[in-house]
């Protein structure tokens, strides 16, 4: 419609126009129709570019001195330094009669911890009472009448009578023995049997301890126990209360295995003090109590100044250890070196490196 109104303008205009325009205008107007019916060409696609990979470089790590530790480490409990399992040493096999303390109870020196029952050995322990009185009478005769007897009766008289003397007082231990009391002023801290439980000899019936003497007891592993020695430092780790430091003031004490020890059994035998390794703190922390867990380090060896580095730069090579050294340009040269201690986080070298120097990781 423009494209109208425009030659309708064209024809209006003054003066008539040249025939040279208006051949331009009409040739303008086909070349732009034949435009419009040509396809549309597409757009081209734009691709991304492509950025070469670069290799990584690998780690450096400056070589330096620190103080190089290597510990023994072991796992244990807070005991106390007084401590006691208590149990029965009358023979045979017995019902426990009454168990007079619980977990908990304080006790004193001499107190009744638990009793067997012993009715029939009370039963002849009072007729063996009455049989030596009429001994001790009979005796009494005997002496009265010594010069109607030989020297050889009158001797054999006097064994007869020392021989059931010996009888009754041990009969008379023998029921005493079934009364278990404390052998001091504590705390029972464990109670292994109940009223109604029969106990052999030796089985463990309660534990006593002195709670006012708690001290560190860990158990390390053979190996570690012979690197260990009285007075050496310590590094304990107890549960809720921190760290502290520490030395060693005892070893487990070796077990004999043709002794047979006291004679118990269970694991009470191996909750004995003597069977840990003891660690006297520098300062003990207050408000713990027995049996809290913790863990012990002790420092079997200490160097100062040592020139190490990270473990992840040691290559090995058929019996061969080297580093790969960094210049200040960048060149990487290979080094031997000679290595000492080694940990999980550092290993020592002797030769070959000063402290300053780069080295190269895997």
């Amino acid at each position: 419609m423009s494209t109208r109104w425009w030659m309708e303008s064209l024809s209006q205009a003054k003066g008539k126009a040249k025939p040279w325009l208006a051949a331009c205008v009409a040739a303008s107007l086909v070349v732009g129709a034949g435009c419009s019916l040509l396809p549309k060409e597409e757009e081209e696609e734009v691709l991304p570019s492509i950025t070469v990979p670069q290799l990584s470089k690998k780690p450096e790590y400056e070589v330096k001195t620190k103080t190089l530790e290597q510990k023994a480490r072991g796992s244990g409990r807070l005991l106390s330094t007084v401590e006691e399992v208590l149990y029965f040493t009358v023979d045979g096999n017995r019902r426990i009669k009454n168990i007079a303390v619980k977990v908990g109870d304080t006790v004193q020196q001499g107190q009744l911890i638990a009793e067997l029952d012993v009715t029939e050995l009370e039963n002849q322990l009072k007729q063996e009472r009455l049989q030596a009185r009429k001994d001790e009478l009979a005796m009494i005769e005997a002496l009265r009448k010594s010069d109607e007897m030989s020297a050889e009766q009158l001797e054999q008289a006097k064994i007869d009578f020392e021989l059931k003397r010996e009888k009754l007082i041990e009969l008379e231990q023998t029921v005493a023995s079934a009364k278990l009391t404390a052998p001091f002023s504590g705390t029972i801290v464990a109670v292994n049997k109940k009223k109604g439980d029969t106990a052999e000899q030796y089985d463990a019936i309660a534990t006593i301890a002195d709670l006012s003497q708690l001290t560190v007891a860990a158990k390390f592993s053979a190996d570690d126990l012979k690197k260990i020695a009285v007075g050496m430092e310590a590094i304990v780790d107890i549960n809720a209360a921190g760290q502290h430091k520490g030395k060693v003031v005892q070893l487990p004490v070796p077990k004999d295995e043709n002794s047979g020890g006291s004679g118990m059994r269970g694991d009470e035998q191996r909750e004995s003090i003597d069977d840990y390794l003891i660690v006297q703190l520098d300062e003990f922390p207050q408000g713990l109590s027995r049996g809290t867990p913790l863990s012990v380090s002790v420092i079997i060896q200490r160097k100062e100044n040592a020139i190490v580095i990270p473990p992840s730069t040691l290559r090995t090579y058929a019996g061969r250890n080297y580093v790969q050294v960094v210049d200040e340009n960048g060149n990487k040269r290979e080094v031997d070196v000679e290595i000492g201690q080694q940990t999980s986080t550092d290993v020592e070298i002797l030769k070959g490196l000063t402290p300053g120097q780069k080295v190269v990781g895997r």
